[in-house]
């Protein structure tokens, strides 16, 4: 395939290219026209600007066929990037991310300072109990009026039946 070679296109080529992209767009998409290439073989590609807020750096680009005898006809239309824009990292196949992810998970790969000995809490206590709050053990109340409250109700539950009378 011959090498692209930039031209400036005629008006009718960038008329036919607005055209076509009206057909996949909306007319405040489309922003002034940006440029052409000579695919060569009859083929020319026009470029226009895009509007679109969420790509920046891309533009609009239509490939023209230009037969002899025929009228000139759209051939495809794309939205691609341009230099500077924003694009997504390399694709990486599966299996080699699998091959990485495995590869960072063998044993023997540990940092030697990644020791698990301070598992201990705040307190210095090496048993955490469901009522650890803030470093606060409600297991350990200071009030035992509170116990024997708890007691006494449960001592009522204990004296009804299994009707719950």
């Amino acid at each position: 395939m011959p090498e692209a070679v930039a031209v400036t296109a005629p008006q009718s080529d960038f008329d036919l290219g607005r055209t076509a992209l009206l057909e996949i767009t909306t007319a405040d998409a489309i922003g002034a026209p940006a440029g052409s290439l000579d695919q060569g073989e009859g083929v020319t590609t026009v470029y226009f600007e895009t509007n679109l807020s969420g790509y920046p750096g891309w533009r609009w680009t239509v490939s023209i066929a230009h037969v002899d005898g025929q009228p000139a006809s759209a051939l495809e239309t794309e939205l691609t990037p341009g230099d500077g824009a924003l694009l997504s990292p390399a694709w990486v196949p599966w299996v080699d991310r699998l091959a990485e992810y495995t590869a960072s998970q063998e044993p023997g790969d540990e940092d030697e300072s990644d020791d698990d000995d301070d598992d201990d809490d705040d307190l210095g206590s090496d048993v955490l109990h469901s009522g650890d709050v803030d470093g606060v053990d409600i297991d350990d109340d200071e009030s035992d009026d509170d116990d024997e409250s708890d007691e006494d109700e449960s001592d009522e539950d204990d004296d009804r039946d299994e009707d719950g009378r």
